[in-house]
C-alpha cells in the first residue's frame, strides 16, 4: 500500500449528536445490550483468532487509502472474524465425520494451503462488503480492489472477486452487518450527551476513535493486563484464559473503557462524572469501568492515570474465574 496516505474521511469531524429522539435511543440502546448479551453468551474459546495486530493493521490501512468511513474498518475486521471462524468449523467439521466414518482423510496441508492463498482476497472482499454496508458515503469498485490486489501480486478476475464475496456472504448467511465497538460507543455518547455530561460529546468522539483504533491494535496485551488483574495472578491458566474469552466479546464494556479513558485525557477533573454516567446508563460497576479505562490509558499516554483500588470486574464471573484457577490445580 505505497503511495500518500490520504486524509480521513471529513464526516467524522462532522458528526452531529443530539439529533436524534429520546424514545429512538433508548430503543437503539437496549438493541445494542441484547447483541450483546447474546455474543457474550455465544463467546467461543476460539473467538478472536483472526483479530491479530497484523490483520487489523492491514485492514485500517487498507480503509484508511481508500479514504472509507472508520465503520467500514471494524465493521470489516468483524466480517473477518466471522467468516474465518466459520471456515475453520467446517474444516474441524469435516474432520470430524471423516474419523467417524473411517473416510480417506482430505489432504489438510492443501487445504490449509489454499485457505492461505486466499486470505488476502477473503480480506479485500471483506472491507468491501463492509464499505457496501455504508452505501451512503462510499462503495469500493471491483476495479480498484483489482488493482490493488495486483499491486501485491495477486491477480484476480472480475469474477473471482465476486465469487469471493459470496462465498463470505453464504458463509455468514448473508448476516454480514454485525455490531461494533463503534455503535456502542456513538450510542454512550448519545445518552451521556442528552444526560448533562460536562464533556462535550464530540470532544469525547474524536479521542475515543484513535483511542478504539489502539485497543484493536493491541488487544492482546491490554486484555492480558485485565485477565491478570481480574485474577489477581500474573500467570492465568489455560482455563481462566478461556473462560475471559467473554470479557474480549463484550462490547459495551470495551465501549464505556474507551469512553472513561477519553474523558480522563480530554479533562481528568470531569472524570468521575462521566463514569458515574457510564455506570447509570449500563449497570456496569465504577470498578470495571475504571480496571477498563486503566489498563488503555497505561498502554497509551502511561503514567498519571486512574488507579484501581480493589479487584475489578466483578459483574464478569471474576469469582468464576478464580474457582476455575482452584479446581485447575
Amino acid at each position: 500500500m505505497d503511495g500518500p496516505v490520504r486524509s480521513r474521511p471529513a464526516s467524522l469531524s462532522d458528526f452531529q449528536f443530539g439529533a436524534v429522539a429520546t424514545e429512538t435511543i433508548e430503543d437503539a440502546l437496549l438493541h445494542l445490550v441484547q447483541q450483546n448479551e447474546q455474543a457474550i453468551q455465544e463467546a467461543a474459546g476460539r473467538m478472536g483468532s483472526f483479530r491479530e495486530t497484523r490483520i487489523v493493521e492491514f485492514v485500517f490501512l487498507l480503509s484508511e487509502q481508500w479514504c472509507l468511513e472508520k465503520s467500514v474498518s471494524y465493521q470489516a475486521v468483524e466480517i473477518l472474524e466471522r467468516f474465518m471462524i466459520k471456515q475453520a468449523e467446517n474444516m474441524y467439521r469435516q474432520a470430524t465425520i471423516q474419523l467417524r466414518e473411517k473416510k480417506e482423510p482430505q489432504n489438510w496441508k492443501a487445504l490449509k494451503e489454499q485457505l492461505f492463498n486466499k486470505f488476502i482476497l477473503r480480506l479485500v472482499s471483506c472491507v468491501q462488503l463492509a464499505s457496501k454496508l455504508s452505501f451512503h458515503y462510499k462503495i469500493i469498485s471491483n476495479i480498484t480492489v483489482l488493482n490493488f490486489l495486483q499491486s501485491l501480486g495477486y491477480v484476480h478476475t472480475k469474477e473471482e472477486l465476486l465469487e469471493s464475496e459470496l462465498d463470505v456472504l453464504k458463509s455468514l448467511n448473508f448476516q454480514i452487518n454485525l455490531p461494533t465497538p463503534l455503535a456502542y460507543v456513538e450510542m454512550l455518547l448519545e445518552v451521556l450527551g442528552y444526560n448533562g455530561c460536562l464533556v462535550p460529546a464530540t470532544r469525547l468522539h474524536a479521542t475515543c476513535l484513535t483511542l478504539l483504533d489502539l485497543v484493536y491494535l493491541l488487544r492482546e496485551p491490554i486484555y492480558e493486563s485485565l485477565l491478570r488483574a481480574s485474577i489477581e495472578n500474573p500467570i492465568p491458566s489455560q482455563l481462566q484464559g478461556e473462560k475471559f474469552v467473554s470479557v474480549k466479546e463484550d462490547f459495551m464494556l470495551l465501549a464505556v473503557g474507551i469512553i472513561a479513558a477519553s474523558a480522563f485525557i480530554q479533562n481528568h477533573e470531569c472524570w468521575s462524572q462521566v463514569v458515574g454516567h457510564l455506570q447509570s446508563i449500563t449497570g456496569i460497576a465504577l470498578e470495571s469501568i475504571a480496571e477498563f479505562s486503566y489498563a488503555i490509558l497505561t498502554h497509551s499516554v502511561g503514567a498519571n492515570t486512574p488507579r484501581r483500588q480493589q479487584p475489578v470486574l466483578p459483574h464478569l464471573e471474576a469469582r468464576a474465574l478464580r474457582a476455575a484457577a482452584s479446581s485447575n490445580t
